[in-house]
Order: C-alpha cells, then sequence, then structure tokens
C-alpha cells in the first residue's frame, strides 16, 4: 500500500505547480504529506513546494509551521523541527557511498548505514546548502547559502563555506 501511496506522492502531488501560481497546490501536497504519508502534522502554516523528493518517507518527521521550498532533497531518516526554513536546491543526505577501497570501483562498494539527520527548532537552511550524514544542527542555527555542513552546528550559531565554519553568534 506504501508503495501506490509513493507513486501518488510522485506522479502527482510532487508535481503540482508552485504555490504562488496556485495556492491550492501547497494545501494538497500538505494534506497528502500529513495524512496520507504521515511525514508530518497537518498545519496550515506549513509550505511544502514542488520538486521535493522524500526517498520513501518511511523515516522522515517535519515539525509544524515548516518550509521547504522547491527541489529540496531529503534522503533516508531526517528528522525536522518546528518553524524550520529550508531553502530551494538543499539536499540533506542521511548515507553516502562507501569509497575506501581503491580496487572496487565506488558504484559497486555500496552505501553506508543510515545516519539520521536531525535538524533543531527554527533552523534557516540557506539555499543550495548540503547537509552530511549524521549531522545534528541546533536550534536557532543558519546555514548560509551553498555550505557543505560536515559537522554538527550548535544551537544559535551561523555557519558557512565548504566546509561550513562558524561565523558568528546570534545575538
Amino acid at each position: 500500500m506504501r508503495k501506490f501511496k509513493l507513486i501518488g506522492y510522485y506522479l502527482l502531488v510532487q508535481n503540482l505547480p508552485h504555490s504562488r501560481f496556485l495556492k491550492l497546490s501547497n494545501a494538497i501536497r500538505i494534506w497528502y504529506m500529513s495524512r496520507i504519508l504521515k511525514v508530518m502534522p497537518y498545519d496550515r502554516n506549513s509550505k511544502f513546494e514542488n520538486n521535493i523528493y522524500i526517498s520513501d518517507g518511511r523515516h522522515i518527521k517535519i515539525g509544524n509551521y515548516v518550509r521547504v521550498n522547491e527541489n529540496v532533497f531529503l534522503q533516508g531518516e531526517v528528522h525536522v523541527g518546528n518553524h524550520v526554513m529550508i531553502a530551494p536546491n538543499v539536499a540533506i543526505y542521511s548515507k553516502t557511498h562507501i569509497h575506501n577501497d581503491i580496487g572496487i570501483p565506488m558504484v559497486m562498494s555500496g552505501e553506508t548505514p543510515t545516519k539520521r539527520v536531525t535538524i533543531g527548532n527554527d533552523v534557516w537552511i540557506g539555499i543550495n546548502a548540503v547537509i552530511l550524514p549524521g549531522i545534528t544542527i541546533g536550534n536557532g542555527a543558519i546555514i548560509g547559502a551553498n555550505a557543505v555542513v560536515t559537522k554538527d552546528v550548535t544551537a544559535y550559531t551561523i555557519v558557512g563555506g565548504v566546509p561550513a565554519k562558524f561565523i558568528r553568534n546570534r545575538e
């Protein structure tokens, strides 16, 4: 049954127009994500835009008043708190490719075990950011545009760059 629900999401719901063109699109996506796929509570204040990849959605948890923009990639086990903003083209990974053995082509080496990504409350993730497996982002943190987050981010800090580094504390 889950596969049919995912087919409905990937064929229809995911491809509805952006909410700036048709507000009903967001309402349908929020309804589908909350009532059918059960990855988030039903919340009229949330936005879930078009072309968001959620893998099979079984291990994705999204809080209240969350804004997920278009073309976001949520892979595997991702937990998102309340009042989070995720800009367009963000990629959040919970596993990656094994690449240690140079005697085996990487494409044949398999994947690492899943490591959950946890995003606290009141977090802002900037456009094109990449968050790697096992990362925890503390409450109130800001991830700068184009950042690659390779280490945990403490609460109420701003990080940016490749790899992401501490910029300053939020005051």
